[in-house]
């Protein structure tokens, strides 16, 4: 009989936010909503609002038509064969499923184990248009995911519990997860919430000190941007400073871009990628900095979560280190091909005069239009509210307001052995039946108080709604 206590501790030790107590008692209320006839008198709501998790899908979110027309034609490619395809089809799907199949041979077969070679080659060709740079498909893994990607990076780079990874605070909890799977130190550098959620960069140097005084060999620097939890998007100054620092004190770069779509004001702060801005600096710095970027199809318009399709890129890498990331790679045998189709259709869309680019268009510019709106009038409706403050997301789907309750809360959570946004974030849970994530998940300033929320399910009007009553009604319970 295996226990406990016979398990890896690094295991026990990892904590993932996101799906954490709120999200398991989320899921139980569903159950009981579900099964329950009685449930929606006895709760008060009849609905569970999850908003703790980027998961476009599961809240509303359609598939791209394209993607999945070519999804459906590699998943049966017998269908390629009957005459009605023709009419079922447009001419640009049919021809893009027969040109993967060719490629792939069955979407049930292994394929290489950095990716299909066709897919990495469209790969290379969209990171070429989006930075100016070429782009070689032999440094360009396809993975499940980005998490899968990141977890290689760090398997790699990670040898001894000393070793430790500069992350963002507030942060993925994903980071945090895998260094303590790795048995690695987390140093935890803050995103300044006055400055829209930048890093302070003249803080970065004396947190790199403070960790090595303290033992910590640092190895690498994870930067996210756009921002999860807090929706920032970095300047290129933000940008020109990190990569300075890292080539200063030889540090790896991990640029989790997943996000990269998902901007709301472009034309006053755009996505530019690391890649670009380390490109476009002079020597020795744009070939002397070892970078690793990621994307992913989970987020954006796309939001194919589900299919576990991401690509990550090397820049700079040694051969003899590439080599021994093949080798993880070869290890895990290979991604999925789903995943890996849906990457290929990420990087290389309809374009304009192709029979689906009109669909196309109009699907990614309705999704990123929404998401826009939900963001400004969750933004809104927040601000107003005595208690809290919100900044406006320059990218990615998440709000990270502030919290500010009464001295009686933090006292009630005291005596309950929980953090007061985890008590709070509880109680909203169990009296409105919206699922958010409270700020200690994710880290933050000492002596502050946040929560992350999607601003992915529709019907944000009634969200509000909920969320406004709760509030007004427990500050005038803890009220001092």
């Amino acid at each position: 009989m295996i226990s406990k206590s016979d398990l890896n501790p690094a295991v026990i030790e990892a904590q993932y936010a996101v799906r954490g107590e709120i999200a398991l008692k989320a899921e139980e209320l569903r159950v009981r909503l579900s099964t329950d006839p009685k449930a929606k008198d006895q709760l008060g709501f009849d609905t569970i609002v999850n908003c703790n998790i980027g998961n476009p899908q599961q809240l509303g979110q359609k598939p791209i038509t394209f993607s999945r027309q070519v999804a459906c034609l590699t998943e049966y490619p017998e269908l390629l064969d009957k005459p009605e395809t023709k009419s079922l089809f447009p001419s640009d799907v049919i021809d893009r499923a027969r040109t993967l199949l060719e490629a792939i041979g069955s979407i049930g077969a292994y394929s290489h184990s950095k990716g299909v070679p066709v897919i990495r080659q469209h790969v290379a060709e969209f990171l070429q248009e989006r930075d100016g740079f070429p782009a070689d498909p032999e440094t360009i893994y396809l993975t499940a995911g980005a998490s899968s990607g990141v977890s290689n990076i760090l398997q790699l780079i990670l040898s001894s519990p000393s070793d430790g990874v500069m992350i963002p605070i507030p942060q993925y909890p994903l980071y945090t997860a895998a260094l303590a799977l790795n048995k690695a130190r987390a140093v935890e550098y803050y995103l300044s919430e006055s400055k829209e959620w930048s890093p302070d960069i003249p803080k970065l140097q004396s947190t790199l000190d403070d960790a090595k005084s303290q033992g910590t060999r640092t190895r690498a620097m994870v930067v996210i941007s756009p921002g999860n939890p807090v929706g920032n998007c970095l300047s290129r100054s933000n940008m020109e400073s990190i990569i300075e620092f890292c080539y200063r004190n030889k540090l790896l770069l991990m640029a989790d871009e997943v996000y990269q779509t998902n901007i709301f004001n472009p034309e006053e702060r755009p996505f530019i990628s690391f890649k670009k801005v380390l490109r476009s600096m002079t020597e020795p710095i744009k070939d002397g900095l070892a970078l690793v970027s990621f994307h992913s199809i989970s987020k954006g318009q796309t939001g194919e979560c589900g299919r576990r399709g991401a690509f990550f890129e090397l820049v700079n890498f040694p051969k003899e280190v590439q080599e021994q990331v093949y080798k993880l790679a070869s290890i895990q045998l290979c991604p999925p091909l789903a995943g890996q189709i849906g990457v290929d259709l990420q990087v290389k869309p309809p374009k304009k005069g192709d029979p689906s680019f009109e669909s196309w268009s109009r699907e990614v510019q309705e999704i990123a239009k929404a998401l826009k709106n939900r963001s400004s009038l969750l933004v809104d409706s927040f601000n107003q509210l005595d208690g809290i403050s919100c900044n406006r997301a320059q990218g990615a789907m998440y709000l990270f307001p502030r919290l500010d309750l009464p001295k009686k809360a933090h006292e009630e959570a005291k005596s309950l052995g929980k953090p007061v946004d985890e008590f709070y974030c509880m109680n909203l849970l169990l009296k409105t039946g919206i699922c958010i994530i409270p700020g200690s998940g994710f880290g933050q300033e000492p002596g502050t108080m946040h929560f992350r929320t999607t601003f992915l399910a529709p019907g944000v009007e009634d969200y509000v709604n909920r969320f406004k009553k709760f509030h007004l009604e427990f500050l005038n319970q803890y009220k001092d």
